[in-house]
């Protein structure tokens, strides 16, 4: 299924896309050295109960999980990078941390991950790899607008992850969203420009690069949810979810509202 937005649903996207952002940024402000990943998931219900919204994850039960999933975020540590299942486990200093969030409120979901250092520690592998993540997340971004294509996203995407030295798995990438978390089209994170969909005014996208440090094969832990690196090498990940509007694109899901 694939949603254009009207304008009053944008308006709707804006509020959800702001609150996601803002939950992100909260969290990410919470978690230190000896943060608990149990802590992080009630810190997110609590922030998603309090603005009436209601959590996409909960109920999630797709075909490739262990569903439901049954936690509010996920949070995926060093060699984790999707679908990570909050345990008890607590953090330490230099852990590689990503947060993926998606939220509905009114109607209408927006989704969107960061990945930071826990701590003071600032492992160069992993800054560069949180910051080759973020710049290709940028790279989609500015790919995107009326009349650009799919592929064209795909390939500002992949061209930044590969110059970068990284290896793209495919099986998971960005995605349509709407009145449900994930629809069509399908967003890889490497494709050929000017292939796929025309972007329409009203789309909304989740676009979501993410890499592992030496390899592109994913290994899936006991809980049916989590997805590893299958070497145990660090990860990354960054996801916003952006509009494309008339003029160009807004990002929906940056804190403090949307953006061009």
């Amino acid at each position: 299924m694939i949603e254009i937005l009207s304008t009053t649903e944008l308006t709707r996207a804006r509020r959800t896309g702001t609150l996601v952002g803002d939950i992100l940024q909260t969290l990410r402000s919470r978690t230190t050295v000896g943060t608990n990943l149990l802590d992080i998931d009630d810190w997110t219900r609590e922030m998603i109960t309090e603005a009436g919204a209601q959590s996409c994850y909960v109920d999630y039960a797709p075909s490739f999980g262990r569903g439901p999933f049954g936690h509010y975020v996920c949070t995926a540590v060093n060699d984790a990078v999707l679908h990570g299942m909050p345990h008890d486990h607590t953090l330490a200093d230099g852990d590689l941390l990503s947060l993926d969030l998606a939220v509905s409120l009114d109607g209408v979901a927006a989704d969107s991950a960061i990945s930071f250092v826990v701590g003071d520690s600032r492992p160069p592998e992993s800054v560069a790899m949180i910051d080759t993540t973020e710049r290709a997340l940028q790279a989609g971004i500015d790919a995107a607008g009326p009349g650009a294509r799919i592929g064209d996203i795909s390939h500002a995407i992949g061209s930044v992850l590969r110059e970068a030295g990284y290896s793209i798995n495919t099986d998971f990438g960005g995605h349509g969203i709407g009145s449900t978390m994930h629809q069509d089209p399908h967003v890889p994170n490497t494709g050929r420009p000017g292939r796929g969909m025309v972007l329409r005014p009203g789309l909304l996208l989740a676009l979501e690069p993410w890499v592992m440090a030496d390899t592109d094969e994913l290994v899936t832990d006991p809980d049916g949810w989590t997805l590893r690196s299958a070497t145990g090498c660090r990860t990354a990940h960054s996801e916003h979810t952006i509009a494309v509007t008339a003029d160009g694109v807004e990002v929906l899901t940056r804190a403090g509202g949307a953006s061009a």
